[in-house]
C-alpha cells in the first residue's frame, strides 16, 4: 500500500500541476506566473494536510514531488501554449487529480492515526485546497465554492468509501482503487448530468 500512495501521490502531483497550467494559460500569464499556478494547485492541498497532521510537508521531506510538479509545469507549459484548447477541458484532469489526491490524503490521515471522520474531511481539504488556490491565483471563483455540479462532496463520498471498505476488510489497495473509481463516477456524471446538491434560498 505505501509504494502505491507514493506512486499514486505524484501523479496526483502531475495531474493537478497540468490542471494550474491550464487554468493559467486561459488568463495569458508568462512562465513565471504559470509555474506558480501550476506548483501551488499540485502542492497546496497536501501541504495544509501535513500542516494540520502536525507531520512534515510530503514535497519538502521529498523533493520528487517538488521536481514533478515543475517539471510537468514546464513541459505543459511549452507544449500547449499557443494552441486553442476547450474552456473546460482542464475539468477532466482535475476530476482524476481530485480523486488521486483524496484517496492519498484520507489514507495518510489513518496512518497518521487521526480518528476517521477526521481523516475522510482531510482527505478531501487534500482534493481540493490546491484547485482553490489555482482558481483563487487565477481571479475565479474556486469550483468547490460555485452553485455547479458535486466537487467536494464527490471527494468526501470517496473518502468515506475507502474507510468504510477498509473496515469491512477489503484489501487496502483493492478499497483505494475502488475508492477512487467512486469519486470519479460521481464528479463525471455531476459534470454530465449536472447533478447538485440543494443550495440555500431565502424566502422570499
Amino acid at each position: 500500500m505505501e509504494n502505491l500512495l507514493y506512486w499514486v501521490g505524484l501523479a496526483a502531483v502531475a495531474v493537478n500541476a497540468l490542471t494550474g497550467v491550464l487554468d493559467a494559460g486561459r488568463k495569458h500569464m508568462d512562465l513565471v506566473g504559470v509555474v506558480m499556478v501550476g506548483s501551488a494547485t499540485a502542492l497546496g492541498g497536501g501541504t495544509v494536510r501535513d500542516l494540520l497532521l502536525d507531520r512534515p510537508v510530503f514535497w519538502i521531506s521529498d523533493q520528487t514531488y517538488l521536481l514533478v510538479a515543475l517539471a510537468t509545469t514546464l513541459v505543459v507549459f511549452f507544449a500547449v501554449r499557443g494552441l486553442r484548447l476547450p474552456p473546460r477541458l482542464f475539468l477532466i484532469p482535475d476530476a482524476v487529480g481530485l480523486a488521486l489526491f483524496t484517496i492519498v490524503g484520507t489514507q495518510v490521515a489513518l496512518e497518521w492515526k487521526a480518528p476517521w471522520l477526521a481523516a475522510s474531511l482531510l482527505g478531501v481539504i487534500t482534493g481540493v485546497v490546491g484547485g482553490v488556490l489555482r482558481d483563487v491565483l487565477c481571479n475565479d471563483v474556486p469550483l468547490v465554492f460555485v452553485r455547479g455540479e458535486l466537487y467536494a462532496s464527490a471527494a468526501w463520498t470517496g473518502a468515506l468509501a475507502l474507510i468504510g471498505l477498509q473496515a469491512l476488510d477489503v484489501s487496502p489497495v483493492t478499497a483505494a482503487w475502488s475508492a477512487m473509481a467512486v469519486v470519479l463516477a460521481l464528479r463525471f456524471l455531476a459534470m454530465a448530468f449536472r447533478i447538485t446538491l440543494p443550495t440555500y434560498s431565502e424566502r422570499q
